[in-house]
């Protein structure tokens, strides 16, 4: 509470600060490079944030989007160029994974979560004291701090600040923390929860989230865009979130390969724009390919004309014998120096055609140019193309979650969507598909032939082999065709082939997960949480190839839109550890 003798200022002085901290309102990042060890993350990034943007980063996990909301909030320093963050009304940061030092209750943590708010309400006091112990000449000075510090504290109701967190808080699932507890009790998931309550909760002006949609329930979604609905001020949002990204980004940011490429109109704008890049480097590629090919035919062609001149000719008027050596400088000589410059040029700085879009290959391994390396044989030729794939029947299971069903078949061209409350048992029942589990009681009955692949929700440990390596061994393709094949999906460069499977990050991980599966399908695909570390755009295509997958997909997602695609498929409802299947 302030103190009795102090009172708020007048409108008019007021309305004149207002405008001047309008004035004075700066979130820009100029030229900024930010180096972890020897990794450039990002460099020379530009980014303009206005009073009331609505920014979106996007990107795989690694690519750099919480290094940015770093470099906004002023807990990450630039090695170069300049990050200039000056707002009046504070800002908040929503960590992914927010630290705290050693020892902190979650009282503490919100103090120091609500730092700005705290600093505002403890210099209120501090100016306040000093009023009492100096003369009429600094008491003006001091009263128009005062009220300007009053002005900021009002407009973000710091007096309710703590209940507000208390609700929010409620809304996430953790009502009734206890305030003198272990903040590092609590998981991380919790801690996360913690920080997006107090943000939201500070009124700040600019709101900077991480992933602030993960481990959600329906309810507390509701709340969270409720909040950002109502949210007057800017806000910057590193998310996967499809529908997030639908309803609240004005201008998303791509985070990629340390830079930034920025798109306006929505989610939708931001799609047609990576369309449009597509198509834009497709051209690019056909114009190199007609180039190269025009240069090569002109060095053949006059090639050929060189050679069809005498390398002597007889001269006129010398009598016979007498000969004159072909010239050095003859027009096709020259022009064969020139479209061979022109070719290696080309070849030099080739243009490499768009990634194709992402499907799922047939069972069989590609060389190059397309033809079939190698088909299946035995056991493997006999590809189950009707019927059941996998059933399962009375099946009791214990180890990990408990998990019972009573009967459930899978067949060819099936699509299951597995939904439930987390730690209910959908993850056990993908692993029973994927025969890592045996069931305790019951059976589960295979097609002889069944191949199955599996999308884990996390990356795998890292083998000690490199990327080009580890994909080659996996789908069954010799070095050069496991080069060609990763080359043509597009999801890694080719300068991390050859790098160690260990060296990259959570996302091209995830990346180079999602190309083995891509590249050996099998007949049944299992999908955990297939959105987690991906970037939107690759999502859509991924959505998109399975629509083109003849196979039986199993599916286990928490992603709306997701879901929202998958509104024809069947169900499988998960809870109390029990499996229910429900076709639609």
């Amino acid at each position: 509470m302030f103190p009795s003798s102090v009172h708020s200022p007048s409108p008019a002085r007021s309305a004149v600060r207002s405008q001047a901290a309008r004035s004075h309102r700066v979130c820009e990042l100029r030229s900024a490079t930010v180096r972890f060890a020897d990794r450039v993350v990002l460099d020379r990034v530009d980014l303009v944030v206005s009073p009331t943007a609505r920014v979106a980063l996007v990107g795989d996990n690694g690519a750099g989007k919480s290094t940015l909301l770093g470099l906004l909030s002023g807990t990450v320093r630039p090695v170069a160029g300049e990050a200039r963050v000056v707002l009046p009304g504070g800002l908040a940061h929503a960590a992914q994974d927010p630290r705290f030092p050693a020892g902190s209750t979650v009282a503490q943590a919100i103090d120091l979560l609500l730092a700005d708010l705290r600093a505002v309400e403890a210099e209120i006091q501090h100016v306040s004291d000093r009023l009492a112990a100096v003369g009429p000449d600094e008491q003006s000075a001091l009263l128009d701090r005062l009220g300007e510090l009053i002005d900021r504290f009002e407009a973000r109701d710091g007096h309710d600040v703590d209940l507000r967190v208390d609700a929010g808080l409620e809304q996430l699932g953790l009502g009734g923390l206890d305030r003198s507890r272990q903040v590092a009790s609590l998981s991380g998931g919790e801690r996360a929860r913690l920080a997006l309550a107090t943000a939201l909760a500070s009124r700040a002006e600019l709101l900077l989230l991480d992933e602030p949609t993960n481990d959600l329930d329906d309810q507390a979604l509701a709340w969270l865009e409720g909040r950002l609905t109502a949210h007057r001020g800017a806000l910057v949002v590193a998310t996967h979130d499809r529908a997030f990204l639908d309803r609240f980004a004005d201008d998303i940011v791509q985070v990629r390969d340390g830079g930034l490429r920025r798109s306006g109109d929505g989610y939708a704008g931001y799609l047609a724009a990576r369309a449009a890049e597509r198509r834009r480097q497709a051209e690019l590629h056909e114009e190199w390919r007609t180039e190269l090919a025009r240069s090569e035919a002109l060095v053949s062609a006059n090639a050929s004309r060189l050679a069809a001149i005498p390398r002597k000719l007889e001269l006129d008027g010398f009598g016979h014998g007498a000969f004159r050596a072909r010239s050095r400088e003859h027009g096709a000589v020259s022009r064969i120096r020139m479209a061979k410059a022109r070719v290696a040029a080309l070849r030099a700085s080739p243009v490499p055609p768009p990634p194709e879009p992402l499907r799922f290959d047939p069972g069989f391994a590609e060389t190059a140019d397309g033809i079939a390396a190698s088909a299946p044989t035995g056991a493997e030729a006999q590809r189950p193309d009707t019927g059941a794939l996998i059933s399962l029947s009375g099946i009791r299971c214990t180890d990990g979650a408990a998990l019972r069903m009573d009967a459930w078949t899978v067949r060819r061209g099936d699509r299951w969507l597995v939904t439930g409350p987390n730690g209910a048992g959908k993850t056990t029942l993908l692993r029973l598909l994927a025969g890592e589990l045996g069931a305790q009681h019951g059976t589960i009955e295979r097609h002889d032939a069944l191949r199955t692949s599996w999308l884990r929700q996390e990356v795998a440990s890292a083998p000690a082999r490199s990327v080009v390596e580890h994909f080659g061994g996996a789908v069954g393709l010799h070095r050069v065709d496991a080069v060609d094949r990763l080359g043509r999906f597009g999801l890694l460069p080719e300068h991390a082939f050859e790098r160690p499977v260990a060296a990259l990050s959570v996302g091209q991980r995830r990346r180079l997960d999602l190309a083995i599966a891509l590249a050996a399908p099998g007949d049944l695909i299992l999908l955990d949480e297939p959105t987690n570390h991906l970037a939107p755009e690759l999502v859509e295509q991924l959505e998109d190839a399975l629509d083109a997958f003849d196979g039986a997909v199993v599916t286990v997602t928490h992603d709306r839109r997701w879901i929202e695609r998958a509104s024809g498929s069947s169900r499988v409802g998960v809870a109390d550890g029990l499996a229910t299947p429900a076709a639609e």
